[in-house]
C-alpha cells in the first residue's frame, strides 16, 4: 500500500501535464473574448475627469456613434496608441476616453503631455466600468453605435488599420 502512495505525486504530475497539454497548448492565444459584441453597452455613470460630475455613458452614444477607449497613464501601450487616437479624432470620429484605475491628476497630466483626443474623458478609479465592459487590460477600444450596441472590440494598442476598421463599424 505504501508503495502505491509513493507513486501518487507522479500520477498527479502526469495528470497536470495532460491538462496543460490538452487545454493550454491547444488554445489559440490570438483569440480575444468578444462577449459584449452585439449587445448593449453597460449603462454606467462615471465621473467626468475634468469636472467630477457624473456622466451616463449610454447618453454619450445617443449623440451618435462613438469609440470608447480604456486607457491609463501608467500604460506604455496606451502611449504607443495615442498618436493613432489623435489621428482618428482629426478624422471626425468621436472618442470617449475612460481612465482605467488611474489617479485623475495622472490621467490629466498624460493628456496634457500627449494631447487630448477625447470628446469626453471619464474616470474609472476602481475599475468597475472595466469589469462591466469585460476589459482584460488596457488599452481596449469599443465601437459603439448610436443605439448603444457594441459593434466591435479591439484589445491592445490601435494601429492605423485597426482604427480604420473600428471607424468603419461606426458607419
Amino acid at each position: 500500500m505504501t508503495r502505491w502512495l509513493a507513486f501518487l505525486p507522479l500520477a498527479a504530475l502526469i495528470a497536470l501535464g495532460g491538462l496543460f497539454y490538452f487545454y493550454a497548448l491547444k488554445r489559440d492565444p490570438q483569440v480575444q473574448p468578444q462577449a459584449l459584441v452585439g449587445k448593449p453597452m453597460p449603462d454606467l455613470e462615471l465621473p467626468s475627469l475634468a469636472t467630477g460630475q457624473p456622466v451616463r455613458l449610454r447618453a454619450l452614444a445617443a449623440d451618435g456613434p462613438v469609440l470608447v477607449n480604456f486607457f491609463a497613464s501608467w500604460c506604455a501601450p496606451c502611449e504607443v496608441e495615442h498618436p493613432v487616437l489623435m489621428g482618428v479624432r482629426g478624422q471626425g470620429v468621436r472618442i470617449v476616453g475612460v481612465a482605467y484605475k488611474d489617479a485623475p491628476t495622472n490621467s490629466q497630466a498624460f493628456l496634457v503631455r500627449l494631447g487630448d483626443p477625447f470628446a469626453v474623458t471619464l474616470a474609472d478609479r476602481d475599475g468597475r466600468a472595466g469589469v462591466e465592459f469585460g476589459v482584460t487590460g488596457v488599452p481596449e477600444t469599443y465601437a459603439v453605435s448610436a443605439d448603444g450596441v457594441i459593434q466591435a472590440k479591439h484589445t491592445g494598442p490601435l494601429t492605423e488599420a485597426d482604427a480604420r476598421r473600428l471607424a468603419q463599424q461606426l458607419r
